[in-house]
């Protein structure tokens, strides 16, 4: 059995990412694994980082996390980032110093070195845009961003990112197929 923390970030709960939190949820608890969810809208998160030191409701995640194995990410991509209430929950709980901390080289050069190590970390991500657009015109931006700056950068290097491309556009089948590899996701953990 493993403990899993999920972070949900869209707002509508009948939108297609609401359909994967739902089914990834029901399969991971058919296999006896123990889910944590954060639905962050539901909860009024407040995404807004301005120096101060961690709120309860943050330390609390922190808690929740260090009691997991994996992190699980659910959410659009929106102008090549998660939303805001997402990429700020990101900024205020993997944080430095509990998620990483920085090891000094020389002068104003130094590295991270990641407190989640023994965590792995599943991201699940809807684009409006086709593949096509995504990988060449667009880099594959947010898939390099979060895994490279955030979970690279917090020592957790186990990652699955799951990606469903031009979710408004596909047929009611194609969604069938992607909620099929959220499920086989889930049956692998």
């Amino acid at each position: 059995m493993k403990k899993i923390f999920i972070v949900y970030g869209h707002y509508d709960n009948k939108s297609f990412n609401a359909a994967i939190k739902n089914t990834f949820i029901e399969t991971a608890k058919k296999r006896g694994h123990e889910v944590d969810c954060v639905d962050l809208y539901k909860e009024k998160f407040d995404p807004v980082y301005a120096g101060e030191n961690p709120t309860p409701e943050v330390l609390n995640h922190r808690k929740r996390i260090e009691k997991c194995s994996t992190i699980v990410l659910i959410a659009p991509i929106w102008n090549f980032r998660m939303p805001a209430i997402v990429e700020g929950w990101i900024d205020k709980v993997l944080a430095p110093p509990w998620a990483f901390r920085f090891k000094r080289l020389v002068g104003n050069y130094g590295y991270p070195l990641g407190n989640l190590k023994d965590k792995k970390a599943i991201i699940f991500c809807t684009y409006g845009s086709p593949r096509l657009a995504v990988t060449t015109f667009f880099l594959n931006l947010p898939i390099r961003r979060l895994k490279r700056g955030v979970f690279h950068i917090c020592g957790i290097r186990n990652i699955n990112y799951r990606r469903y491309f031009a979710v408004p556009f596909v047929s009611e089948e194609k969604r069938k197929e992607f909620l099929k590899d959220v499920e086989k996701t889930a049956n692998n953990l």
